[in-house]
């Protein structure tokens, strides 16, 4: 079967499209129709998102996520390969589920409501569900992103990182993946070729519940890979040597 030429990069939460410019750039000049969408209320610059939120970041969930990249698929010649990094690792795990992918890249992937994460992940985006706040929307303030995304980055490189990447994220996009059913995975189901991609030093989805996640597919003909980049954090798909993990991903695309 020819190896699909599209590829969908799935930005995760407390960032935007922003995030995948450069890889975006390195998959197009390998000669990839890529697409890099935001999610809905995600669209703008993070200087300006995190002056005055996107109107419709409030009312995104995730399941309107995965609606609009399903919408985005359709209108497209192929199933494509789709790489989802965080929160949008899972919304692969979904649309591969759902047979509208060619193959589906889950890095560093939060979890579906039917696997418990570890006490790590709990105490570390407890914040991003918005239950003990009257906060509209979570912001993560620079001590957080320090600890959550860029603990690998040397401290001269944090603070233009956040600068760069971070914006305000919407309650109900965590609330629906431990609480909304859509958010379970049959992982009985046959499904295209998943990959799963970890951080050894993930502060937020640790190795070792990547590693829970994938292991969980039970389909025995239905492919499923999984590779530990050790000492990336949850920013793995910004900090240095990001183009090793991008050119991984390519190669076990083109050999599956």
């Amino acid at each position: 079967m020819a190896r699909s030429k599209t590829i969908i990069l799935i930005h995760g939460n407390f960032v935007n499209d922003k995030c995948w410019v450069d890889w975006k750039k390195h998959y197009e000049q390998k000669g990839y129709q890529v697409f890099s969408p935001a999610n809905p209320g995600h669209q703008g610059d993070p200087a300006e998102l995190r002056k005055k939120v996107h109107p419709d970041l409030r009312k995104t969930g995730f399941i309107d996520i995965v609606d609009h990249i399903a919408d985005l698929i359709g209108t497209l010649n192929e199933k494509p390969l789709l790489i989802g990094h965080s929160m949008a690792g899972m919304a692969v795990q979904k649309l591969v589920e759902l047979g509208l992918a060619q193959a589906g890249v889950s890095i560093d992937g939060a979890p579906p409501k039917n696997v418990f994460p570890p006490f790590q992940t709990l105490k570390t985006v407890i914040p991003a569900f918005g239950f003990f706040t009257f906060s509209k929307f979570f912001m993560g303030s620079r001590k957080w992103y320090d600890y959550a995304f860029f603990n690998t980055l040397p401290d001269e490189m944090r603070a233009s990182a956040f600068a760069k990447l971070a914006v305000p994220e919407s309650f109900k996009v965590s609330r629906q993946l431990v609480l909304d059913s859509f958010s379970n995975i049959d992982f009985k189901k046959p499904h295209a070729p998943l990959l799963f991609i970890g951080g050894g030093s993930d502060h937020i989805f640790p190795p070792e519940l990547t590693k829970t996640i994938a292991g969980r597919y039970q389909h025995s003909s239905s492919r499923v890979d999984l590779k530990i980049f050790d000492g990336k954090s949850h920013f793995i798909c910004g900090e240095q040597g990001w183009e090793k993990v991008a050119d991984y991903i390519l190669d076990w695309h083109e050999n599956i």
